[in-house]
């Protein structure tokens, strides 16, 4: 069954947007939750011209909002031109095609139009293998009895990726697709990992930047590492990550790693298919959680980016909280969140203050697995000069004196380096 023509770039979608408050939820939570979902519709393509806040019990499980409140959403989508439903939740495929069939429009939930977002971002080949996963494994369990809601699925909203010929295919040739790809991912996860086991044997720390999405991580990576990555005051705009090397305030030198953003409720799809790339968080030394100092939902962020690094199983990597964007908070405010984080950052990646102050902060912390020690080298051997240059590069030097052709260094030196830089050593008292 052929969809619908594909729109243009420039094209817009008008949209409406749909929330539940349930049990004893917030309203006010809710609608913060509207407000990012509008941001999500814009980021997509959509022009948001309604908005419903429904508050029931709990959600129906045939309608999720309850009949007479879809058939109200009809009305009202009638009334505003409405071409597509966003839906604050994830939907099941019942209820997607109940709802569909009422409102006579596209009805578009929560997950699908982030892995549209993610689609849409999507640059390099892994990148968009890792999307194209995500929605066919959303699409899978969506396809029986699809019927009139599937030739909705191309050409619109949340539909970018796979296209419409493969959302077409029956579920063998789509379980085909999903092995395939992930065979591929799989090769990347054992590319990735052979590369960080050559840094690691290289004894150069990583550094991953986490955060909510457009809290400023790509800025703050353009300011550490003095590249030129695009940053935007859009969401999702860093999908595949970009690894650069930076140099600290005592001379060692580190890799940076610029990661994808998190968002409240990630869909577990994205979490899975992009496991490739969260690896390179769970596998770092240390962890920056950029967060944006001025967001009025600023705790919700920060649980949500919490929790994302408990899925990918990097919880227990140590974090330094670095508190982005303090340029658009007052000095009241900025005292009140280093009362509150003592051990946190506030700076401006946009304007560049503070960039210093976390510079020594993150060379503080990674000195924690370091051990003072006093190394013996010869001056005319060439594997010892080798060995200095890699010392100066990776430890914090104190002195260094040369007398009759011998060298002697006293630095205090990453554990992890020790056995390769150390033929002569004693622990420094």
């Amino acid at each position: 069954m052929p969809g619908p023509a594909r729109r243009s770039p420039q094209s817009t979608e008008r949209a409406a947007l749909v929330g539940l408050v349930t049990g004893l939820g917030r309203r006010a939570d809710a609608e913060q939750s509207l407000d990012e979902l509008a941001g999500l519709a814009e980021a997509a393509g959509a022009t948001v011209v309604a908005r419903v806040l429904q508050e029931r019990e709990r959600p129906d499980a045939s309608t999720f909002l309850g009949s007479g409140k879809v058939a109200a959403l009809a009305r009202l989508c009638d009334e505003a031109k409405v071409a597509v439903v966003v839906f604050d939740n994830e939907l099941t495929p019942a209820q997607l095609r109940q709802i569909e069939a009422k409102v006579d429009r596209k009805i578009v939930d929560r997950t699908q139009l982030i892995l549209d977002i993610f689609a849409r971002r999507a640059r390099t080949r892994e990148g968009k293998w890792q999307v194209e996963l995500a929605q066919l494994k959303y699409v899978l369990p969506r396809l029986v009895g699809a019927g009139a809601a599937l030739s909705r699925l191309g050409g619109g909203i949340g539909t970018r990726g796979p296209g419409e010929t493969k959302l077409e295919t029956d579920r063998r040739r789509i379980r085909a697709r999903i092995a395939a790809i992930s065979r591929d991912i799989d090769g990347v996860r054992q590319r990735r990992a052979q590369l960080r086991e050559r840094r690691h044997k290289a004894s150069v720390p990583t550094i991953a930047l986490v955060g909510y999405t457009n809290a400023g991580k790509t800025t703050l990576f353009n300011l550490l590492s003095g590249e030129q990555a695009q940053a935007s005051n859009a969401l999702f705009v860093t999908l595949d990550p970009l690894v650069r090397r930076v140099r600290l305030p005592d001379r060692r030198e580190l890799l940076v790693s610029d990661t994808v953003g998190f968002i409240d409720r990630l869909p577990h799809q994205l979490v899975a298919a992009f496991r490739a790339t969260l690896e390179e968080v769970a596998a770092a030394e240390l962890l920056l959680h950029v967060i944006d100092a001025g967001a009025p939902d600023r705790d919700r962020q920060m649980a949500a980016v919490r929790k994302v690094l408990e899925e990918v199983d990097a919880g227990e990597v140590p974090v330094v909280d670095v508190f982005n964007k303090c340029d658009t908070i007052d000095e009241a405010e900025q005292r009140r969140l280093q009362q509150q984080w003592p051990a946190a950052v506030c700076l401006s990646a946009l304007f560049g203050d503070g960039r210093d102050e976390l510079l020594e902060t993150i060379a503080s912390r990674l000195a924690l697995d370091t051990r003072p020690v006093v190394l013996h080298f010869s001056a005319t051997r060439e594997a010892d000069r080798e060995r200095i240059a890699l010392l100066y590069r990776h430890a914090r030097v104190r002195t260094h004196t040369t007398l009759d052709g011998r060298v002697t260094i006293e630095a205090d030196v990453p554990r992890r380096l020790l056995d390769r830089l150390a033929p002569e050593r004693s622990d420094r008292r």
